[in-house]
């Protein structure tokens, strides 16, 4: 595994996960009450707007039941278990830190949810799967911890179908050096942001089709003045990240408010 690599892993090496999490939902219930992922949303959505962002996306994708989807970075689950329970789709996720993988699988049978869904330790840029495979792959909020676009661009090409959507979600570069620590870095030694420019520009090269693209920078900074005023929901992401998740947490809108970062969904076809 490259240094860089490393470094990624170690940002989001949470030990003690999984039993972090049996103590927090010991309150929703018994260990064998089933959950629902929406239950779990406050918990398991490692990106700006939780839920929400999760359903636009699905639905901009076009994500139907039947389809095979790829959750690359699929942190604790969150994203793949509301998408097979909305959809009736088949997910599977990978991740780079081997307790949300354990803690995904853990949370999966929470919600009953295991027949559906599969999770494996992986790096994005090595996916372990057959070409053609997924009728459509997700990223949301894992790319600006990737510096080689190219090679991701094409490994998520490489695992979808001819026609398959590839639908992102993703924090970009917008002026100036953003202020650190952030959710997925605490210093610039493993963020490796782009503009959105420039995001268009490492993806389309890997036989890719622009089918939507949208600046989501003032829904994110209307949903952080939200959390502000209200407070963050308890529990939530400070169970997975650790203590100084709100510190982080604030950092990132402090960098959307003052124009440094932005927020890019887009959706393109697999040529």
């Amino acid at each position: 595994m490259t240094d860089e690599l490393e470094g990624v892993r170690d940002h989001y090496r949470a030990t003690g996960l999984t039993e972090r999490l049996k103590t927090v939902l010991a309150a929703l219930g018994p260990e064998d009450q089933l959950l629902t992922p929406q239950q779990l949303g406050v918990l398991d959505q490692f990106h700006t707007r939780g839920l929400a962002a999760t359903g636009e996306l699905a639905q901009l994708a076009g994500i139907a039941a039947g389809m095979s989807i790829l959750d690359v970075g699929s942190g604790v689950g969150g994203p793949a278990r509301f998408l097979a329970a909305t959809y009736g789709c088949r997910v599977t996720g990978v991740d780079l830190s081997e307790p949300f993988v354990d803690a995904a699988r853990y949370l999966t049978e929470r919600t009953g949810q295991s027949g559906q869904l599969s999770f494996q330790t992986a790096s994005a840029l090595e996916l372990p799967f057959d070409d053609g495979r997924f009728d459509a792959v997700l990223l949301q909020h894992v790319a600006m911890n990737i510096s080689d676009r190219t090679l991701l661009y094409s490994e998520i090409r490489r695992v979808l179908k001819p026609g398959g959507r590839f639908a992102t979600y993703d924090v970009v570069l917008s002026g100036g050096e953003p202020h650190y620590p952030l959710p997925w870095a605490r210093t610039p030694a493993t963020s490796f942001l782009l503009t959105a420019g420039a995001t268009r520009e490492a993806i389309e090269p890997a036989s890719f089709r622009m089918l939507a693209w949208q600046d989501d920078t003032d829904a994110a900074k209307a949903w952080f003045a939200q959390l502000r005023a209200s407070g963050p929901p308890s529990p939530n992401l400070g169970v997975v990240m650790g203590p100084d998740f709100a510190e982080l947490a604030a950092n990132l809108g402090r960098n959307l408010m003052q124009g440094r970062l932005g927020i890019l969904t887009a959706v393109f076809e697999a040529a």
